[in-house]
């Protein structure tokens, strides 16, 4: 099936919380201190893992899902993603096992160590055993007949002596070699990942931390094996959209460390049906480009630059003239939230945002929303006719409604199914994140309405 040999390997874990980011990231940063091009992909839909990844490897992450998207999707994904880079990490999610529900592999970091034919690294911690640890990797060698893992990674161990213990033990029962280990002392581990964290990222100021981390990590793990242990062979994939016809249009991309968080499939698919991306920085004080057909408005943390974005008067002004003039608008998450009447802070502040969607945004201390969503477009949604959408929801904030309709869909979840979102003409906005390779109509349905509004002005 495979074609010629190339460098691919999976970072998993035990269970959540043993370390999986902090060695993703360490590996990532030591291979690129070797001279190597590494390309970063995240399981899952999470949208701050692969920030990290980006801000080391210098190459935009991807994220491979296996539920938004089928295994065509995956596969396709992981094959371009992967294009010009000598090595591809992807780092898992959760336990190895764990996906969307419990008897199945569906959407786990397994599933996709299958659908990409990728070897696997198992990150164990340590700490508090030294022969048992061979009895843990054991059983998940035995759990699934089709998952490669090929090598150990011993987190959290109390010593040099301490990981010899634990290699032995496992090298001689499992045959497979433990390639590395970081000390339980080690004081590189990532600052608590939560979204206020990002935007630090972003401006570069944890490169420092990286760098050290990748030379941690040289020291302590055997690179030339894990080298060795990552040969896998390319992926075969096949085109997942036929283009019918392409649209010459320009959209409005909001890109600055409040909006930053868009699925590059999505922003390379509309480029694909012939849209010219143009970017501007609410954030920097830019107004809408002027000749722009569209508007996206992706998510971000629109909380965290709430004063600055509220001071804007003009950008603001700008965004709601573009959307009253009947902008084709697709606004997600902290894109909503911007459009909202304004944002209410944790700490009792409000700032005045865009007020184009009657109701207002009040910040919460704890996660409001995670989950995958599938949407059904309400009647009258320029998105959709009668078909689906597939993405993701997570956020820490509530919506205060102040009309009782207007949604924009339905959005299925675990616990069913509700009316979510705003729609008013030619705007969907709402908390989603949409994946539009689950439904590559969206994608025409929006440029065709695009071109609607070049064809009238």
């Amino acid at each position: 099936m495979g074609g010629r040999a190339v460098k691919r390997i999976v970072v998993a874990g035990t269970g959540s919380g043993v370390g999986k980011t902090t060695i993703t990231l360490g590996l990532m940063s030591a291979f690129k201190q070797k001279g190597y091009v590494v390309q970063g992909f995240k399981c899952g839909p999470d949208y701050i893992d692969p920030t990290y990844h980006t801000a080391v490897t210098g190459r935009r992450s991807r994220n491979l899902d296996s539920w938004m998207g089928n295994e065509d999707i995956v596969r396709y994904v992981c094959k371009k993603g992967s294009e010009g880079a000598h090595l591809s990490i992807i780092e898992g999610v959760m336990g190895l096992f764990d996906g969307k529900r419990a008897t199945t592999d569906e959407g786990s970091t397994a599933e996709i160590s299958i659908i990409t034919e990728s070897p696997v690294l198992l990150v164990v911690d340590c700490s508090g055993m030294a022969r048992s640890a061979a009895a843990v990797v054991r059983g998940f060698q035995l759990f699934h007949k089709d998952v490669r893992i090929v090598g150990v990674i011993a987190n959290r161990v109390g010593s040099e002596g301490h990981f010899r213990l634990v290699k032995e033990a496992i090298e001689q029962q499992c045959g497979i070699p433990v390639v590395g280990y970081l000390q339980k002392t080690n004081d590189l581990t990532i600052p608590e990942r939560h979204l206020g964290l990002v935007p630090s990222v972003e401006r570069g100021e944890l490169q420092p931390f990286f760098d050290r981390l990748g030379e941690r990590i040289t020291q302590t793990f055997d690179l030339d094996m894990i080298w060795e242990l990552a040969e896998a062979t390319e992926l075969q994939s096949k085109p997942l959209f036929t283009l019918k016809q392409t649209y010459d249009v320009r959209i409005a991309v909001a890109k600055d460390a409040a909006f930053h968080f868009y699925y590059e499939e999505n922003l390379e698919m509309l480029q694909a049906y012939g849209a010219e991306l143009v970017y501007f920085s609410p954030l920097a004080g830019e107004c809408v480009p002027h000749d722009v057909h569209g508007l996206y408005i992706g998510g971000g943390f629109p909380e965290e630059f709430a004063a600055e974005l509220a001071q804007h008067e003009q950008v603001k002004q700008s965004v709601a003239e573009a959307i009253q003039r009947g902008l084709p608008t697709l606004a997600e998450c902290g894109g909503f939230m911007y459009l909202t009447e304004g944002i209410e802070t944790t700490d009792g502040q409000y700032y005045e945002m865009v007020g184009v969607i009657p109701g207002h945004v009040r910040m919460q201390r704890a996660l409001v929303a995670l989950g995958y969503r599938e949407m059904t477009g309400m009647a009258g949604n320029f998105l959709f006719e009668q078909d689906k959408a597939k993405g993701h929801e997570f956020h820490y904030s509530t919506f205060i409604r102040r009309q009782e309709e207007k949604f924009a869909y339905e959005a299925k979840g675990l616990r069913g199914c509700k009316r979510d979102g705003y729609m008013d003409k030619r705007l969907v906005a709402g908390y989603v994140h949409f994946y539009f390779l689950s439904n590559p109509l969206l994608v025409e349905r929006w440029l065709k309405a695009c071109s609607e509004v070049k064809k009238d002005a």
